[in-house]
């Protein structure tokens, strides 16, 4: 382990920013996109920034153990609080920042929090809508001042104001922050991540520097990553991902840290930073394929058949160019060539030219969206693990892809199946505990010292992890057949005109669907054909958008009568939703995981509908609206049934 001047181990995070801040003081560590300009922070400059604000958080009375929330998008400032905090042994808790009020109270009372620190205008009028709820709320600051002019409550703060506080609170006690700093322990606690309730209330899991640190140490050293790396931090800072990639790692490695301007500029910001590492859920490189083929379709023909021409090239030889290994010379002269005239103009429209290792995970990625960014020549990799694992489990080395799994344990970890196909992981990247669940953490952890992942799995005979689905979603047909909801849902959202899929099936006679068109795949594929439509209900009611989906459920049931054990799960009836499942109605976690028992639950009649043979189902539903009124969409579902193909048995 790597020390400071002074002897200490560079094994907590506010002192391997000292470290930083020593040897690579002028180089940039953070940037953000604010007005249309890049501002930079050197690595000094974020240790000054950060010492201000701890130095002024001591001074507001905060102390070793206290917990702070943090609200908000990817910030510097946000980023830099965390270690501020954490250089005063206090725990940052990072919130979604598009969670609504009553979303966030839940996490503000268990962790019970007497300081939040939020972005703007926004974040402060959503804490302002439940303070009375807050008995412990002491200090409330925000870092966007516009719009808060007229905010005259005595507990909220500028952080600018803290920051002037903190620096005169540091001359005055010089070696108080240092002295916390030293008196910092790899084993204390680094985070409080709240896990997205999939299946009940979130718990906050309290993870340590050496977990943390741990993680980034091996996941840098397995890719290489140095200083001279670039990240575009655009993901929630209370998703574990984030922290890992945008946090850990950049303190680790030393990396660049850069924040969009807002969620709307990604994309360009994506363009103007190039970043050489990258890191996004499947639903982002989903979107992004479904944005180039809406682009595409809209080309020339003359483009759109060179597009394809040079996209069959690369699905016969790209992922294997990648990898190095053997292709026919033919196939390697068009793939150059199409690089030149298709797959480099791509990446670059994509904001992809200089990325060396991309990595996706939080969900399963369909190998066939996978096979198409690693086939333009981007090394986009799975990496396995949970909030609970510093998303820090598997990895998938270069030159060792494979698209049905994600990759060998990682570096110090070790991974067992267990006699019912459950994952259990144990390595020092673990979770320390559940925030007051004792029970929670007991059933969590086993005997042995391995944590149960919930998720089912198998090891192919390279050693390759396979994830099949949640353990407990893995269930069985009536006639005994595997049943994994998850991964059909995978294949069908593959379809850039599907967004969202729910199947049923478990210890019934045949798999059934819900489907959530994409409004803006299917909304420019009908306006091509003169289909006029008012909105999302009326345009996934049409007959013509029934039968598209139609045929991309039929493409899924051909490739499922191939897979074996999962033949028996082809879709037999389906229906399109008439509204998008949403976070805010509580159907989808604040990482769009679908909340399944509740989505059945909601829509029972359209199960039941879907079961009985009906030809069409009436329903109701409420909804939430933006701005925060509650109405209701209703619609008669017309219900399909697809092709299926019969399914050889072969006799004992």
């Amino acid at each position: 382990m790597p020390e400071l001047a002074s002897g200490q181990a560079l094994d907590t995070f506010p002192r391997l920013l000292v470290e930083h801040a020593r040897v690579r003081g002028d180089k940039p560590a953070m940037r953000e996109k604010d007005r249309g300009i890049w501002q930079c922070w050197t690595w000094a400059e974020v240790a000054e920034e950060v010492r201000a604000l701890a130095s002024g958080l001591a001074e507001m009375g905060f102390r070793r153990g206290d917990n702070l929330a943090i609200v908000g998008d990817n910030r510097p400032r946000m980023y830099m609080m965390m270690t501020a905090v954490q250089c005063l042994g206090g725990v940052p808790v990072p919130l979604y920042q598009d969670a609504v009020a009553s979303e966030m109270l839940f996490a503000l009372l268990d962790a019970e929090v007497r300081f939040i620190f939020v972005e703007d205008q926004e974040q402060v009028d959503k804490v302002l809508e439940i303070r009375e709820q807050l008995p412990l709320l002491e200090h409330l600051f925000y870092d966007d001042a516009r719009g808060m002019r007229h905010y005259t409550l005595p507990y909220i703060h500028d952080i600018r104001e803290l920051m002037a506080m903190g620096r005169i609170h540091d001359r005055n006690h010089p070696d108080l922050l240092d002295g916390e700093v030293a008196a910092g322990a790899a084993d204390d606690v680094s985070v409080m991540l709240y896990t997205s309730g999939t299946t009940g209330k979130p718990k906050g899991v309290r993870l340590t520097h050496a977990a943390f640190i741990s993680a980034a140490r091996g996941g840098a050293t397995f890719d290489h990553l140095g200083a001279d790396d670039d990240i575009l931090s655009y993901l929630p800072m209370a998703w574990v991902g984030d922290h890992l990639f945008s946090f850990a790692q950049a303190m680790v490695a030393g990396f660049t840290i850069n924040c969009p301007e807002s969620a709307e500029t990604v994309m360009n910001d994506l363009r103007e930073i190039g970043p050489t590492y990258y890191f996004a859920p499947p639903r982002v490189f989903e979107n992004l394929l479904t944005q180039v083929m809406i682009r595409m379709e809209d080309a020339s023909r003359i483009k759109q058949r060179m597009f394809h021409f040079f996209m069959a090239v690369a699905r016969r030889s790209g992922a294997e160019i990648l990898d190095r290994k053997p292709v026919a010379p033919l196939d390697r002269i068009l793939y150059a060539l199409g690089d030149l005239l298709v797959y480099g103009p791509l990446k670059n429209v994509l904001g992809m030219s200089r990325i060396r290792v991309a990595y996706t995970a939080g969900a399963a990625i369909g190998p066939d969206l996978f096979r198409f960014y690693r086939s333009i020549g981007i090394n986009l990799k799975q990496l396995y693990g949970q909030t609970e694992t510093c998303a820090y489990v598997c990895l998938q080395p270069d030159g060792q892809i494979r698209f049905d799994s994600v990759g060998r344990p990682a570096p110090g970890v070790e991974v067992q199946i267990a006699d019912n196909g459950e994952i259990l992981v144990r390595g020092p990247m673990l979770l320390k505990e559940y925030y007051k669940r004792p029970d929670a953490t007991a059933e969590a952890i086993n005997a042995d010292g391995y944590f149960m992942t919930g998720d089912a799995g198998l090891f192919d005979a390279d050693g390759h992890l396979k994830i099949i689905d949640r353990a407990k979603d893995v269930g069985k047909l009536a006639n005994g057949a595997m049943y994994a909801p998850n991964y059909i849902e995978n294949k069908l959202k593959f379809f850039p005109h599907i967004k969202e899929a729910v199947v049923f099936g478990d210890r019934r006679e045949m798999v059934c669907a819900f489907i959530n068109i994409d409004i803006g795949a299917v909304g420019n594929w009908a306006e091509r054909r003169g289909l006029a439509y008012s909105g999302y209900t009326d345009l996934a009611a049409k007959p013509e958008v029934y039968g598209l989906i139609q045929e991309c459920i039929e493409k899924v049931n051909a490739e499922l009568l191939g897979e074996g054990p999962l033949a028996d799960s082809q879709v037999h009836r389906f229906l399109i939703l008439h509204k998008e499942l949403d976070p805010d109605d509580d159907e989808l976690t604040r990482t769009r995981k679908v909340r399944r028992n509740f989505v059945a639950e909601k829509y029972a009649p359209l199960i039941d509908a879907l079961y009985s043979g009906r030809s069409s189902q009436y329903i109701e539903t409420a909804v939430k609206f933006e701005d925060g009124r509650q109405g209701k969409v209703a619609a008669d579902l017309a219900i399909r049934e697809p092709r299926t193909f019969p399914i050889e048995r072969r006799a004992a």
